[in-house]
C-alpha cells in the first residue's frame, strides 16, 4: 500500500460551525460542519481514498502493523471537531464498563487546540473532590458547570482526558481530537438545548453517574514534542521547516495530519486540515515545506525499573527506545513487590498513562 490521503467522514452536529469547509479544505453539503473524522474505522463514518474506497477495504492487517494486532478493535479515531457553540457536558466510560454496556471500547481521549478565539475555554474535570451525592443533586438543579475548572486555551496547547473525566469543549474552539475508537459519550448536561428536529437531546444521567471520577482533576502537561501516550495512540507534534525524513516499520502505521501551514510528503501536496495514511513497513520517506504536522501512531511501552538498596529508579521507553519518563525514589525499608508496584503506578502517572498501557515492567 502506497501513502494515501485520507477523505473525512463529515458530521453536521447543532453545535457545529463553518470553519473546516471554509479554512481546512473539507468538502461536504453538511451545514453546520461539527466534525471531520479524519482516520476512522468506525461504522459510524470511516474515511475514505481518493478513488472512493474505504480505508478499511485497502488497508490489509499488515499495513496497520503488528501492534494493532492485539486489539479486537482497531484502537484509534482521529477528528477534527469545530465547536460554534458549547457542548454538553459529558463523560466516557472505560473500556470495562463500556464492553460490558455497549459492546465497545471506552474513550481515553486527548485535545490539541488548533484554533481558540479570544477568551475561548474547555471545562474539564472537576475543581475539587466531590460525592456522587453532590454531582446528582447538581445534574438536578442544572448547576453542574459550578463545580467544573474553566481553562482557557490557546493555539498549540494540549490536553490528555482520561476516561471517566468530565468535560466539555466550549465556543470558538477548533479542536484536533485523537480517541479511542469509541462513539460511546455520556451526556450529563445540554444546556436545555434542542437538536435540528426541536428535541430536547438526550441525556445518559444514570450511566454518567455510574462511570464519572469525582476526584479533582490534574492537568499534566508532556515534553519533547510527545503530545500524549497510551496504549490506544502515540501523538507527536513535529514542526517541519525544510525537510525531515521519517519511517514506519512493520509495528505500526502513522496518520500525519497537517494543523498548520503547508508542504508536500513523498512529492504529494499536504495543505491545511489534510491527513495522510502512512502504512506500517512503508519504510522511508520525505516531509517538505514549513508546516506543523501532527503524527499518531501505535507504540507499546516497557517500564525498567532497577532496585539498588534502598533506591528504585524506572524509565518507561517504547518499543523504538523513546524514553517517554524518568523517576527515581528512596524507599523506606525493603523494596517489597508492593512498593515497587506503587512506585511504577507513580511514574505512569507522571504522563498521564496506567499500568494498563504497559506491556512489560522489566527489571534490570
Amino acid at each position: 500500500m502506497r501513502i494515501e490521503k485520507l477523505y473525512p467522514s463529515c458530521k453536521s452536529i447543532v453545535w457545529g460551525g463553518e470553519k473546516l469547509k471554509e479554512r481546512y479544505g473539507k468538502q461536504t453539503d453538511a451545514s453546520p460542519l461539527a466534525e471531520a473524522w479524519e482516520l476512522s474505522l468506525h461504522k459510524a463514518g470511516e474515511s475514505m481514498l481518493s478513488d472512493g474506497s474505504l480505508l478499511s477495504e485497502v488497508a490489509t492487517e499488515a499495513d496497520f502493523g503488528e501492534n494493532c494486532k492485539d486489539f479486537s478493535f482497531f484502537p484509534v479515531l482521529i477528528k477534527f471537531i469545530d465547536a460554534n457553540a458549547k457542548l454538553s457536558i459529558q463523560v466516557h466510560p472505560d473500556d470495562s464498563y463500556a464492553l460490558e454496556n455497549e459492546n465497545s471500547l471506552g474513550k481515553t481521549e486527548m485535545w490539541y487546540i488548533v484554533e481558540a478565539d479570544e477568551g475561548a475555554g474547555i471545562y474539564l474535570g472537576l475543581k475539587n473532590d466531590i460525592s456522587r451525592e453532590v454531582f446528582e443533586e447538581a445534574i438536578k438543579n442544572n448547576t453542574v458547570t459550578d463545580y467544573l475548572s474553566f481553562v482557557p486555551v490557546k493555539k498549540g496547547e494540549c490536553y490528555f482526558i482520561p476516561a471517566g473525566t468530565i468535560h466539555a469543549i466550549c465556543e470558538g474552539c477548533l479542536i484536533y481530537e485523537i480517541q479511542q475508537n469509541s462513539n460511546v459519550t455520556y451526556r450529563v448536561y445540554d444546556y436545555g438545548r434542542k437538536d435540528m428536529n426541536g428535541n430536547e437531546r438526550e441525556l445518559h444521567v444514570d450511566k454518567a453517574l455510574a462511570v464519572s471520577n469525582l476526584q479533582k482533576y490534574e492537568c499534566k502537561r508532556l515534553e519533547s514534542g510527545l503530545l500524549g501516550a497510551s496504549k490506544y495512540f502515540n501523538v507527536k507534534r513535529l514542526d517541519v521547516r525544510g525537510t525531515e525524513c521519517l519511517s514506519t516499520s512493520e509495528k505500526s502505521f502513522c496518520c500525519i495530519t497537517c494543523v498548520d501551514g503547508a508542504g508536500s510528503i513523498d512529492g504529494q501536496d499536504i495543505r491545511l486540515g489534510d491527513s495522510f495514511f502512512v502504512p506500517a513497513g512503508y519504510g522511508k520517506y520525505t516531509l517538505c515545506g514549513n508546516m506543523t504536522l501532527i503524527l499518531t501512531d501505535i507504540r507499546k511501552y516497557f517500564i525498567e525499573a532497577t532496585v539498588l538498596d534502598n533506591l528504585i529508579s524506572g524509565v518507561i521507553v517504547d518499543d523504538e527506545g523513546t524514553v517517554i519518563a524518568t523517576d527515581k525514589q528512596t524507599l523506606s525499608g525493603v523494596a517489597t513487590e508492593e512498593k515497587i508496584n506503587s512506585f511504577c503506578s507513580l511514574l505512569t502517572d507522571k504522563v498521564n498513562m496506567t499500568i494498563s498501557d504497559i506491556t512489560e515492567i522489566k527489571y534490570v
